[in-house]
């Protein structure tokens, strides 16, 4: 048995790290995908760990708390100072918790899509952006009972624009992709904006695709609405620190703007090429969750709900 549970211990060890490697390598791809592993993981510590009480599930060392916020997560409802008290059941409460957490994961999109036809009527002009599995899930939902135009902005330099216009033509949708820079040419004619995110941030701004931010500032000179379709595990507690921009963004090589052939050229310049832009939370009209719509304003209330006050600082 001691042969067994070490075996077992270093394989979970060894899930961990490989885990924490592919969060830094990028390997894992798309906040869901990052959400969903990240829980079933959970899944597995709780199960596989000896622990008799909430206590137990802490994991303490010298490095900090890496179990600090799931502990405080799952002792967040009641007022309990001890908790090495043991409890019956608890590991089956939590893991059943935890489960539930992950169902709510996989159906997050389909809760936003039925809401689609509260928001999209027909003949209509929707403008969006880049590719978001969660407004293609929206717009296909409505487009089986409305009729509606979609414009895609191509976000280049990844053109990932083309890819989602592709998807939606192809679903009967009629659809104009649009360069970056005809952007606000084209919100004169636009209804309403919807556009994904990566993140939210805690004072209701976005952490969205580069370009977002000059979609906003159109549609706002406009008077256009600007919806984003979110899913509450994209909800964050933290806020943009504009000395901050390297933990808040992520940078990609330069080569889709310019390319190494160029080489005298590139000796003699310094490009950045971020993947992500800030848009001020004055700059959105409404928030589409899995749970309901609401506006920039309730994103504080929703972080209360959600997030333990000690855990505000990951």
């Amino acid at each position: 048995m001691p042969a067994d549970a070490d075996k077992r211990d270093q394989d979970l060890n060894e899930r961990i790290e490989t885990f924490i490697d592919d969060l830094k390598q990028g390997t894992i791809q798309g906040s869901f995908n990052v959400a969903y592993k990240t829980v079933s993981l959970m899944v597995r510590i709780i199960s596989q760990t000896k622990w008799m009480n909430a206590n137990g599930l802490k994991g303490r060392s010298e490095e900090g708390d890496p179990q600090e916020s799931l502990h405080k997560l799952l002792t967040a409802e009641g007022q309990i100072d001890d908790f090495t008290h043991p409890v019956r059941d608890l590991k089956a409460t939590v893991i059943e918790a935890t489960t539930e957490l992950k169902t709510e994961l996989e159906t997050s999109g389909d809760n936003i899509a039925t809401q689609s036809l509260e928001h999209i009527h027909s003949n209509e002009v929707i403008m969006t952006a880049g590719k978001s599995k969660t407004v293609e899930s929206f717009l296909k939902d409505a487009a089986r009972k409305r009729k509606f135009q979609v414009i895609v902005v191509e976000c280049a330099p990844f053109y990932h624009g083309q890819e989602f216009a592709v998807s939606l033509a192809k679903s009967g949708i009629e659809t104009t992709v649009i360069n970056d820079s005809a952007v606000f040419a084209i919100m004169s004619r636009v209804n309403k904006v919807i556009i994904g995110t990566h993140t939210v941030m805690a004072n209701g701004g976005l952490k969205a695709i580069n370009g977002s931010h000059a979609i906003a500032l159109a549609a706002k000179h406009y008077s256009v609405p600007l919806v984003v379709c979110a899913a509450v595990f994209k909800l964050s507690p933290e806020f943009l620190c504009s000395e901050d921009q390297e933990a808040f963004n992520k940078f990609e090589s330069p080569e889709h703007v310019m390319k190494f052939s160029e080489g005298k050229i590139l000796s003699k310049v310094q490009i950045h090429n971020p993947i992500f832009d800030y848009v001020p939370p004055e700059l959105v009209t409404m928030y589409i969750f899995n749970i309901g719509g609401t506006a920039p304003s309730y994103v504080y209330r929703l972080l209360s709900e959600f997030y333990h006050p000690d855990d505000h600082l990951l």
